[in-house]
């Protein structure tokens, strides 16, 4: 390394220093001359390879640069950063300026759209029921007509705790529960979380939201049960939407049938959400069966109910055309913040 005058190093870094009118550029200044490769280093790390005599002279001037800079640095970090040194006066400010107002927060799009639900259910006459996340197997199966051999039993369906324990896979043991606690007429409907062993993709998620509805009163027929859901259609969507009613299977109801509505993201064309048909599944339904009414204490002789379950995550994505799930638990909030007041 070439020689360099220790004394001229600290005085035209001095003034430097001196000239320095704000912190970022000071803090490039110490970078420079004291950080691990700056100027001042190197010259230090030099002195081990002079001449021995020569060492302890050079040590200790090198040494006296870095104190001189290190008080210099301090000194004017402190003047830069004082209070009032960089604030500008009354005369300075603009007071006819807007505020800035602070970020606001709002409810997730999942939970604005169970708000919405709620809503449209308690203005038909539904009230709302909740029940324990972890179920036994009695309540999540055997009282529900599910049987033994049934695959949602199994491991890899369901996620269990104990023999007899797991987390629930659908909202409808809060309908056992209800039914159990209350004579009919029986009104109610129970959103909630619900856990079940899917695959993480456009479609679907391990964890998700489901809401069931129930009503069981006398001489209730599967028309009532069709009608109630044509209303929920028309108000949550805000129009009229192609709806097909499907038979299907459900070992809690009988008949069964699954609603489907014309895909609001492709416009019915096919996409991804729709996988290409132009119909979507929102619902599954049909009139409770006569063995869940016997457990529970009724007689099917003398009452009648119907029961539907929906998915408010797949919902959501219809009603705001969004094609992927993952989105909605990704907590993006340049996603999140479109729907302001979506509800």
């Amino acid at each position: 390394m070439a020689q360099v005058e220790p004394d001229r190093v600290l005085t035209e870094a001095l003034a430097e220093i001196e000239a320095t009118s704000d912190l970022t550029s000071l803090e490039a200044i110490r970078v420079r001359l004291l950080g691990r490769k700056g100027e001042v280093t190197a010259h230090l790390r030099a002195v081990s390879s002079l001449p021995k005599d020569e060492r302890p002279a050079a040590g200790q001037a090198w040494n006296r640069v870095r104190g001189g800079l290190e008080g210099a640095l301090e000194a004017r970090e402190a003047a830069l950063g004082s209070p009032g040194a960089d604030t500008p006066s009354d005369d300075d400010f603009d007071f006819s300026l807007p505020g800035r107002r602070p970020p606001e927060g709002l409810p997730h799009v999942l939970m604005q759209t169970l708000d919405r639900l709620v809503e449209i259910f308690r203005s038909l006459g539904f009230s709302v029921a909740d029940g324990p996340e972890v179920e036994t197997t009695h309540y999540n199966f055997t009282a529900l007509n599910i049987p033994e051999d049934h695959p949602t039993r199994d491991d890899h369906d369901s996620f269990f705790l104990a023999p007899d324990l797991l987390l629930r896979t659908q909202m409808s043991p809060v309908q056992i529960r209800t039914m159990e606690a209350q004579e009919p007429p029986v009104r109610v409907i129970s959103p909630g979380r619900v856990y079940r062993r899917d695959h993480f993709d456009a479609s679907h998620s391990p964890f998700f939201f489901q809401m069931e509805g129930l009503y069981v009163d006398t001489d209730v027929t599967l028309g009532d049960l069709k009608g109630t859901l044509r209303e929920f259609v028309r108000r949550f969507f805000g129009k009229e939407l192609g709806m097909r009613f499907r038979g299907s299977y459900f070992p809690f109801t009988e008949p069964s049938l699954e609603l489907d509505i014309s895909c609001t993201v492709c416009e019915g064309q096919g996409c991804a959400v729709c996988k290409q048909t132009g119909w979507v599944e929102i619902l599954g339904c049909g009139m409770v069966h006569p063995n869940v009414l016997r457990g529970v204490g009724y007689d099917p002789e003398v009452v009648s109910g119907y029961a539907f379950g929906m998915g408010p995550d797949r919902i959501t994505m219809l009603r705001h055309r969004i094609p992927d799930i993952r989105h909605l638990y990704e907590n993006d909030l340049r996603f999140l913040s479109q729907f302001r007041g979506a509800s």
